[in-house]
Formats: structure tokens, sequence, C-alpha cells
């Protein structure tokens, strides 16, 4: 069967449904292909028992409130989603045992910030004024930046903007350490390097404190009908504003014609026919059902140089008791027994970091009366951590794994829980491989880091991947991984996708 359409968004994840929520918003002819029965990648929940457990995104950075509203709010509001959130205060517990180790639990807000950071790393003042100044800076940068278009006078960008230029152009941990933090306070503010899945002394300062802001002025922003009510809210939108969402039907083959150009999709023994397509499928499978001639080399030899991004190992665990009965009282902590985060990345088998979230604590009837639910996220960077799992001892390894981690979240927090489990899954980077259908099971796309940046990618982003009548969106383009960027990038996709063809032009 041949459809015919104005655009083909391919994959309902967050980059996806923002993309299509942009363009029939904008009257355009619209069509999602989704190869599973339900939206959303990343930002969907799954059942066990009586518990409803998040796959993977479970909060937003810089969602801010109505009255405050974030860029993420506001994009929401914009592409007409009406799902709503909540804000958690604090942002996070970070736990690192052993000499030198520290429990700290630091909320958002600017003042209170400080004063918990001054509270366990007294003397840091100066250092932290110089960080706000930085902040501060970088935001009139980007602003004045986008008042001129994206192309600023390349003068007063070195002589008022400075700061900005140099956390654009150095690594956290350079940054950190040029204002003036020691090793301890510098390992607290890195915290959430794991987001962002490269280590402080390779991860791009501008890129991390851009998420750091957010984090630090909104708190942590929760949908509250979990995020796959919030897959579900930009679903919905979509259908309001005229566009159309195929489910069940996996893209198998891109169609080119004789200028190189993708014109389609093929879709089991269907065809889909537009003037242009979106892919929030990563370019490595793009690529792959493609055919080689027709994607450029140097697009191809560009993919296969990028080093794709960590995966997850996460524990689900459902409890018959609450929060408060078991003694657990954070929303989130970061659990480690290595204060740098370069040994964190790379001890994967020493157990170097991980993330337990108690949803409870953040949203009330988040389970069922009487009972709570953690999940413990595991990153995987490399395939130590993996070692030689194999069909035959796959069951064993997720077993031991979950074990591994319960014990040592139980013996750090000082809790019992393992008693308390009604329910538990557990999640590899092969559940991931299988769900998104990605290299690795990342999440992340690829690693930004080196040579492979994100200032590097956004400066140079016009001139990579530059297939005809094809665009990309999600945690593997230019902006880089997180959550919160999938949904702009699939936004910015589909605006530059409408400004290609025109109104109606076919765009050759």
């Amino acid at each position: 069967m041949r459809y015919e359409h104005e655009f083909i968004v391919v994959g309902a994840g967050n980059g996806g449904l923002s993309a299509a929520c942009r363009l029939a918003g904008a009257g355009r002819d619209v069509v999602v292909l989704e190869k599973h029965n339900l939206p959303g990648g990343v930002a969907t929940s799954f059942v066990r028992g009586r518990f409803e457990f998040e796959a993977s995104l479970h909060e937003l950075c810089d969602v801010g409130t109505p009255e405050d509203p974030g860029s993420v709010r506001r994009l929401f509001a914009a592409l007409g989603s009406k799902e709503r959130f909540i804000n958690e205060k604090n942002l996070f517990r970070a736990i690192v045992t052993g000499k030198d180790g520290y429990d700290v639990t630091l909320p958002a807000g600017r003042k209170e910030f400080r004063r918990a950071l001054l509270d366990v790393c007294p003397g840091c003042e100066k250092s932290l004024d110089r960080l706000v100044g930085l902040l501060d800076n970088t935001t009139e940068a980007l602003r004045y930046n986008d008042k001129n278009g994206g192309k600023p006078n390349r003068l007063i960008m070195l002589l008022k903007y400075g700061k900005f230029l140099i956390s654009a152009s150095h690594s956290l941990d350079e940054v950190l350490r040029s204002l003036g933090f020691s090793l301890r306070e510098r390992s607290i503010l890195e915290t959430y390097w794991s987001y962002l899945g490269v280590p402080a002394d390779e991860l791009n300062a501008f890129h991390y404190l851009e998420m750091f802001k957010g984090y630090l002025e909104h708190g942590a922003g929760i949908p509250l009908e979990k995020s796959y009510g919030l897959s579900l809210s930009l679903c919905d939108s979509l259908l309001r504003r005229g566009g159309s969402i195929r489910y069940n039907t996996e893209v198998t083959g891109f169609i080119y014609d004789g200028d190189k150009r993708v014109i389609g999709v093929r879709a089991g023994d269907d065809e889909y026919y537009a003037k242009h397509v979106i892919s929030n499928v990563i370019p490595n499978n793009v690529f792959r059902m493609s055919g080689k001639h027709n994607v450029p080399e140097k697009d191809r030899r560009l993919i296969n140089a990028r080093r794709l991004g960590m995966s997850f190992i996460c524990i689900y665990l459902g409890l018959d008791a609450t929060p408060d009965e078991l003694g657990i009282r954070d929303y989130t902590v970061f659990i480690s027994h290595r204060q740098s985060s370069r040994r964190q990345y790379s001890d994967e088998t020493e157990m170097g970091l991980y993330v337990v979230n108690c949803l409870n604590k953040a949203v009330d009837g988040a389970t069922p009366d009487g009972t709570c639910s953690l999940f413990i996220t595991v990153p995987v960077v490399s395939g130590k951590l993996i070692g030689d799992v194999s069909p035959y001892n796959y069951t064993k390894f997720k077993q031991d794994i979950a074990k591994k981690y319960i014990a040592d979240y139980e013996s750090v927090l000082g809790i019992g829980i393992k008693d308390h489990i009604e329910e538990i899954s557990v999640a590899t980077p092969a559940t991931f491989a299988s769900y998104f259908g990605s290299p690795n099971g990342t999440a992340y796309g690829y690693e930004l880091s080196g040579w492979d940046g994100v200032m590097a990618r956004i400066l140079n982003k016009d001139n990579e991947l530059r297939i005809k009548g094809l665009s990309f969106c999600g945690g593997h383009t230019s902006s880089g991984d997180g959550f919160s960027v999938s949904y702009v990038s699939g936004a910015e996709a589909a605006d530059a996708a409408m400004a290609q063809i025109g109104g109606g032009d076919d765009g050759k």
C-alpha cells in the first residue's frame, strides 16, 4: 500500500513526538510511524503486579512553575501538552563513602543551595560567587546571541562575555578548578555528571552548567502522570491538531530518489512518501536501512568515529511498606565509593556510581497505599560490568547484580528493604537495545566529549548529516544527552524542515 504525507516522523520517542506536535501545530500534514504499540521511547512505564514503574525518564530539567516557567514548561505549552508537573525542591543527596567522603543534601534555589553547600564546605564563598557570576554571564551571552540571530559580534562576545567563552571551550573540571573549588567541592558540584554521560574532566563546562542552572533555579520537574502520561499528552495534542500516529508500524527501509534524496520509508509491505522525513531513530540504524551507496561517505565516517553513549542497568523494586516505615527519606540519592567522577565513570566493576530514586518522596500516590517503589540506576559505560554474560547465565547475572546493589544501598543507608520486596524487575543494556533498537542499548546516543563535544556539534551542525530530505531529532543530535534537550531537538528539527520545504514547495 502507498501512502503520501507532507512530513513523516519515524519514532514516537521524545524528539519525534515534539517534532510531530510542532508540525501539526503549524497546520502541516504529518504522520508518526512507531514500531511499538505505545508511544514514548524512554518516556514510558510498565506494570508489574500492582506497581507501575518508570522505564527511564522520571524528571526533566528546567521545567519551572506556572508562575515562573522554565524553557521546558514553555515548550510543552507551545506544543499543546496539558501534562501537569510538580517541582521537587531537593536536588539530590550525594553520598561518597570512605576517607574524605561526604553525605550532603542540596536543595534548589540559589540562596538555599549556597547555604547548604557552605554548611558542608565552609570557606568556598568566593568560589561560589565566581560560579554565580559565570552562570549569569552565560545567560546574558545566550540572550545576546539569540537577539542577533546566532551571529553575534565577536569582539563584543570576547570583551563582554568572556566568562561564557571560557566555559564553552573548557571542561567542567577545568572551569571549577579555575574558580578555586577544592576536590571535595568539585566532586559535590559535579554530582550530575552521569545525567550527561561524560566525566567532569571531559564534559563541556557550558553543557553541564546550563543543565545545572535549570535544576538549581527550578528543581526537578516531575510529570504527575508519570512519563507515559507526558507522552500521551503530546499524542493527544498531535491528534487534536490534525496529525496522526500509526503504531505497530516498524520502518524497515528509507526510500531514496536518483538524486540521493530521501523521499519516503518502507514499513513492511507499505510505502510512505513525504516531502521531508524526520528520524527519531539513531543514525546508525538509519544508515543501515538506507544502503551504503545512498549515505555520504563523510557522514558514515563521522558516525563510525563517534563513541556510543552510556546505557544502564535498572533495578525496579516494588516494596510492601511506605518510605517512612522503611527509613527512606530521599527522592534522589547518588551513591559512590569513589570521589572523582573519572573513577566513578571508569570503575564499573568496583561499583563506581549508582543513583536511587523513590518517587513517593516527591509525588503523593505514586504507588498504592502502604507501599513505595525504588529504582536503582547503574551507568554502563563499557563492557566491563556486563563481562561474559551470555544467554546461559543472563538470569543469574541479573539476580546477582540486583543482590549486589540492593545490599550496598542497605549498607550505605543503614536501612532494610530486602524483606519488603513484593515486585522486582531488572533491565540491562540488552533490554534497552531490544526496546529502543539502539546499538548497545544506549539511551544517550553518542558520547559528547573531546572533539565531539556539544560546542563542536553546535558549531558544525550545518555541515554534517546533510542527506537531502532527512533530518534527525533526539538524544543523538547536536544538543546531545539528556531528556529535556530531546524534546527541544524535535521542535528545532520541525522548524528547520518547514523552512527547507516552505509552504508547499517540494524543497528541491
